[in-house]
């Protein structure tokens, strides 16, 4: 399937407007490093499809432009004798349209110096064969901002050091080691490093701040220069072993068995449809979602796993993984995960815990280790998600304990555990002091929700009535005049002067409009603080149709999030963003699925391509092209935790998911044509079937699942057992 996908796709962004904010990533499938084309020195945003302008391969760790980049460095391939170290005098132009961007394969040609680059990635590192094709000498320079140090072994064609640069981490002095070897000759009369003036300093120990190192070879002029690296956060011999262990096979080997890593990823979910942009837009979110979270483990000489602890600033037995914001991640990363890699979710759990372990606190938002941003503790959904699907169920009892964890104790650190926890368990919500105080309440209700399903698993009865109880808590903000989730202060009171299109203070990237309707966990009861379905069903028709108005209140500015969701026009539907992803499939717990069905489609028509502008926002670490791979098969995780998926309209003709257990699920669509906005019938097994949702046994169970779409909605009523599942039973 790779050769659907070019890793452009939704790359074309800047900083006031977003189309996915995606970067071009070539790596195998979690890999510890990323290398990416930077075509600009424009800071997070170093990378734009239209640019004409190669600066070099970059090894990044970037989860997001908002998290910053750590452990990166440049390389760039030269051939001329004019350049003074810096990005611009080293720089070429290059041509994109004749560039490829593959997950597994990057290739590049710098019209300056006719120069032919081609990079495979490992998972600790990559091979590059750079042809050079000129008389003049040729080379590269290694442009490194912040700290570095290198030492040249002429001798033994090998450059090694390390690199010392983050946005943000607990441990000042981290560190990544870097080992380079090559096939040429290095000559040392032409290499070193360039200082302030731009004038070549011959030394083969290269120590400083914002270092241009250059490296230039005998005899390679006219042949290709073969150059593999690897890199470690433990040490300088580990980044060696794991060089050694790269060092037989050739570029084009590697480029083979890289390919086969991505397909046996991409090829456990195959799609058809006559639109071949549809199954381009597809497999190119599918291989989205197996860039993140990337591990931050090696394997020590005797294959053993081992990571670099931040907190402790030691080296610590076990698996870890970093770059992964839990706020977008658990909504549709790990659900997919556990229908198509259980055991790689498994493995993670364990990295997870050990970040718990070490630490005192569950992780939130690792890049490389705790940033703390974003409302809430969600990995509880990745863990309650799990547990309910068999998944890690020996790291239960601990990850029980981990989350009870954050649900008791502030710490007295901002960024780990819970915001204003004991103001939580004191009055049912968190007041209005806090920033971001709604969506805080709402996502600790939530992750009440998680820990007692955790509980329940493990047979604990009593915490998981404890927590069945207070994930109601999202009641004590619910205002039934507006029909909104409002701030209340200490003392009870909704904060006054209410607009229910204001964004921020109360609310994270968004307003009342898509911030209210968090209650994942129990719709039913939502609908029944509304008094009926039907003013529900008239309350989140009225967002879908509400103008996309906004007012900056919570910010003074205008932030790209809103520029977003005024862009697409979607009403105040801010699919742009993960607070709305579930509610287009709410309409299906009042039984009007019709409602969903028509807004689904309209999104995945017109929302999402295969292009530069393949995104309606930010696209989040896998998050949002998991909305539109689920989405697309006809159904979704609307609560993580649940075993239940809800459904929607599925866009492709047929689907095939390889599952672990060796069965296949098959999903058929007929009448699927543009005009077809609509779900006429539904059989599951080849029997007419009626609910709303399937379960996680029966993806399992490999049953088959066949829609029939029509022109026109279908209307009937559903009995309460046919509804998605809420705490709150509903009625009949």
């Amino acid at each position: 399937m790779l050769h659907y996908i070019d890793t452009r796709q939704g790359s074309h962004n800047k900083h006031a407007f977003s189309h996915g904010n995606t970067l071009p990533y070539t790596s195998v499938p979690f890999g510890m490093n990323h290398f990416v084309v930077q075509t600009n020195q424009e800071g997070s945003w170093f990378f734009n499809p239209h640019d004409r302008v190669f600066l070099g391969l970059r090894l990044t760790h970037q989860p997001s432009p908002w998290m910053g980049d750590f452990s990166y460095f440049l390389m760039t391939p030269i051939a001329d004798e004019k350049i003074k170290g810096s990005l611009f005098s080293c720089q070429s132009s290059y041509r994109p349209e004749e560039a490829v961007f593959k997950p597994h394969y990057v290739k590049v040609k710098q019209q300056r110096y006719n120069i032919i680059t081609e990079l495979v990635p490992t998972c600790y590192g990559a091979t590059m064969n750079i042809k050079y094709n000129s008389s003049k000498q040729a080379g590269i320079v290694l442009n490194v901002k912040n700290i570095s140090e290198f030492h040249i072994d002429a001798a033994n064609r090998k450059i090694t050091g390390y690199i010392s640069n983050f946005a943000g981490c607990h441990d000042d002095g981290f560190r990544m080691y870097v080992s380079m070897s090559f096939n040429k000759d290095i000559d040392l009369s032409t290499s070193g490093y360039y200082n302030a003036e731009g004038d070549l300093c011959n030394e083969t120990r290269l120590n400083g701040v914002d270092q241009h190192v250059v490296i230039r070879f005998h005899d390679c002029e006219t042949d290709i220069l073969e150059a593999k690296l690897a890199t470690s956060f433990i040490s300088l011999e580990q980044a060696e072993l794991n060089l050694q262990r790269d060092s037989g096979p050739s570029l084009h080997e590697l480029k083979d068995q890289a390919a086969q890593t991505w397909n046996h990823y991409l090829n456990k979910i195959q799609v058809s449809h006559s639109n071949e942009e549809y199954l381009r837009t597809f497999y190119g979110c599918l291989y989205r979602m197996f860039l993140f979270p990337q591990k931050f483990y090696e394997l020590d000489e005797n294959m053993e796993p081992i990571h670099y602890d931040t907190t402790a600033k030691a080296v610590k037995k076990g698996v870890l993984y970093t770059n992964n914001g839990f706020w977008d991640t658990y909504k549709t990363v790990y659900p997919l995960y556990s229908i198509i890699a259980p055991k790689e979710y498994e493995e993670m759990l364990e990295g997870f815990l050990n970040s718990y372990r070490e630490t005192g606190f569950l992780p939130k938002w690792l890049s490389p280790d705790e940033r703390g941003l974003m409302p809430g503790t969600l990995i509880d959904a990745v863990i309650a998600d799990a547990a309910a699907k068999g998944i890690g169920q020996q790291l239960m009892p601990e990850l029980l304990e981990a989350m009870l964890t954050a649900a008791k104790t502030q710490s007295e650190k901002d960024c780990y555990g819970r915001q204003g926890t004991l103001d939580y368990i004191k009055y049912g919500y968190v007041p209005s002091h806090y920033h971001e105080s709604v969506n805080h309440t709402l996502d600790y209700a939530y992750s009440d929700y998680c820990i007692s399903r955790v509980a329940e698993v493990l047979g604990d009865e009593e915490v998981a009535e404890h927590y069945r109880h207070s994930a109601l808590n999202y009641r004590n903000i619910f205002d039934p005049e507006t029909g909104f989730m409002r701030a209340k202060d200490a003392n009870g009171q909704f904060r006054p002067d209410f607009n229910s299109t204001s964004w921020g203070l109360d609310y994270a990237e968004g307003s009342a409009w898509q911030n209210s309707f968090a209650v994942f966990h129990d719709i039913q009861g939502l609908i029944e603080a509304y008094g009926s379905k039907e003013r529900f069903f008239e309350k989140i028709t009225e967002l879908c149709n509400k103008e996309p108005e906004f007012d900056v209140l919570g910010y003074g500015f205008e932030i790209h999030e809103m520029s977003e969701m005024a862009a697409i026009d979607y009403g105040q539907l801010a699919i742009s963003n993960q607070p709305s992803f579930h509610i287009p499939y709410l309409f299906n717990y009042v039984g009007q699925p019709a409602s969903s069905q028509v807004v689904i489609k309209q999104l995945l028509a017109n929302l999402f391509n295969s292009g530069f502008d393949g995104y309606p926002g930010d696209e989040d670490n896998g998050s949002m092209s998991g909305w539109y791979v689920f989405s697309s098969m006809g159904f979704y995780p609307v609560c993580p935790g649940s075993n239940q998926y809800v459904l929607g309209i599925p866009l492709f003709d047929s689907v095939k998911i390889e599952l672990p257990n060796g069965k296949h699920m098959k999903i058929e669509t007929s009448n699927n044509n543009p005009q077809s906005n609509f779900v006429a019938n539904v059989n599951l097994d080849n029997k007419p079937y009626q609910k709303l949702f399937i379960t996680h046994e029966d993806i399992l169970a490999g049953k088959s699942l066949d829609f029939r779409l029509g022109l026109a909605p279908s209307y009937r009523s559903y009995k309460p057992e046919e509804l998605p599942f809420s705490i709150t039973e509903p009625k009949n």
